[in-house]
């Protein structure tokens, strides 16, 4: 068994999407079509960097039209991940979610209460970077998602302790 301990230096960031012309442009020029429905999706994504899940974004587009299917949000979203525009990524919850940040290596803090998912970046040592061995595994990728309460979430807890 290996131990490894980890000195983590945490720096938070937030990344978004590409604008939606850009994206409109990606899909034209790739022989996508880019209908009302993809092109809201593409604005919505623009204005969250949240790491939502298709069935959240489904949602918000289905309250302005009536016209969408979760067909094409799921599809949209897994284009945009094959394109290198999203990753799609499992941080333990019911649902992928979709992150907009795939140019920089990063991990993720994940709030137990509301679900929201922030982007840091993790120093890992070298034991845990891509190509090293450990317990006769090579590393390809190490992915840290740290767990607990955001800011938001403590503070309605406290007040909810007073009460």
């Amino acid at each position: 068994m290996a131990v490894i301990l980890l000195t983590l230096t945490v720096d938070y960031y937030s990344c978004a999407v590409r604008s939606p012309d850009e994206l409109t442009a990606l899909f034209r020029a790739t022989g996508r079509k880019v209908t009302p429905q993809r092109r809201r999706i593409f604005e919505l994504l623009a204005q969250d960097t949240t790491h939502p899940s298709a069935e959240h974004v489904y949602r918000r587009l289905a309250s302005e039209m009536a016209t969408v299917s979760r067909k094409t949000v799921y599809q949209t979203l897994w284009e945009l991940a094959a394109l290198g525009e999203l990753a799609a990524i499992d941080v333990g919850q019911r649902a992928l979610r979709f992150d907009p940040t795939v140019d920089v290596e990063h991990h993720h803090l994940v709030c137990a209460q509301c679900e929201r998912v922030v982007d840091v970046t993790v120093a890992l040592p070298p034991s845990l970077q891509p190509g090293a061995e450990l317990e006769g595994f090579v590393v390809e990728r190490a992915q840290v998602v740290v767990r607990g309460l955001c800011s938001a979430c403590r503070a309605e807890q406290e007040v909810r302790e007073r009460a």
